[in-house]
């Protein structure tokens, strides 16, 4: 996230006490993975607010190294399969989860990649304009971006939940914004506020109260 480490563990605050009232609402165990997100998104700036701790010489170098590891081993490594099988498991028809599983497959693939290029070769972590920059040179590539965003974001237009879709449109149009403003920072931009826009399943789980848990067919 921009600006702090404060800035950080505000959000993470912030984005835990939704993820907990999300994850209230949860009716069936096929909700509980997407009702988590916010939760998730919480740990992650939480984790984030230590990398900029050692950034700024507070914490040590190690700290902000290994710290920006785990950030980016969820953001890059595990987002990319978490997302699309969140979507899957929560669709109501099977035909419905079938159309998400090729988004399941590319995810699972890209996070094996993700994970073996973050194994392979060292990560960078530096600051740039008040942002936070993670450079590892298998990952940050034009091709596993234009992956990335259709593993992360492309489920969500095929759901039947209207919910699903406005979270997609936020996230890709959110995604495109920090392309075109901060490309050198998209993993820790991108992340915060797809972070924000998690404020999307709060509602939806409120809302959607009288009409959930929907009657599940258990197979794809």
């Amino acid at each position: 996230m921009c600006f702090s480490a404060t800035a950080n563990f505000v959000g993470s605050g912030v984005l835990g006490g939704m993820g907990v009232a999300t994850l209230a609402k949860v009716k069936h165990r096929r909700e509980l993975l997407f009702a988590s997100l916010p939760a998730l998104f919480a740990v992650h700036q939480f984790i984030e607010g230590f990398v900029w701790l050692g950034l700024d010489g507070i914490l040590s170098p190690t700290v902000a190294h290994n710290m920006g590891a785990a950030f980016v081993l969820y953001a890059q490594g595990l987002l990319p399969f978490l997302m699309p099988l969140s979507i899957m498991l929560f669709e109501p028809t099977r035909a419905r989860r079938r159309t998400m599983l090729p988004f399941v497959i590319l995810g699972t693939l890209l996070t094996l990649y993700m994970l073996w290029g973050l194994a392979a070769y060292p990560l960078q972590v530096s600051v740039m304009d008040n942002s936070i920059v993670y450079v590892n040179y298998a990952t940050n590539m034009t091709w596993i971006a234009v992956l990335y965003v259709i593993a992360t974001c492309g489920s969500l237009f095929f759901s039947k939940v209207k919910a699903m879709v406005f979270f997609g449109t936020a996230n890709l149009v959110i995604l495109l914004a920090v392309m075109a403003v901060k490309r050198y920072a998209f993993t820790s931009l991108w992340c915060a506020y797809a972070a924000v826009a998690s404020v999307i399943i709060l509602m939806y789980f409120w809302k959607s109260q009288g009409i959930r848990p929907f009657k599940y067919v258990e197979a794809i």
